[in-house]
């Protein structure tokens, strides 16, 4: 069975829910039990996010990389291409944070 902390949106998974979250310290009235769906959602869902976060780590350095060749200015295409990836890399970060924030609110996460 599956359990969802009320509190803070911990997934426990056993027979029974814990006695406290283990990360919050709710009693255990605060878990419901996921329906059959909601855990497919959820297990369905873990790869997606994990790729969202891996996409959240690499974007960083295509910043910093952007930032390095439009500072160069070798010439009026890199800089132009530097731009666009810094301006694509901004996009980009903000919206994988605006997924996995909408995943967290319809249920696609634990």
């Amino acid at each position: 069975m599956t359990w969802k902390c009320g509190v803070c949106n911990f997934i426990w998974e056993g027979d029974s829910p814990p006695e406290t979250c283990p990360k919050c310290g709710a009693a255990a009235s605060s878990y419901s039990q996921l329906s059959d769906e909601e855990v497919k959602l959820v297990e369905r869902s873990r790869f997606t996010n994990a790729l969202h976060i891996e996409l959240l780590d690499i974007l960083p350095r295509l910043l910093e990389i952007a930032e390095e060749g439009i500072e160069d200015d070798l010439d009026p295409r890199c800089t132009t291409l530097f731009k666009r990836l810094q301006s694509e890399a901004r996009f980009l970060t903000a919206s994988a944070k605006a997924e996995l924030e909408g995943h967290v609110k319809k249920g696609k996460w634990g």
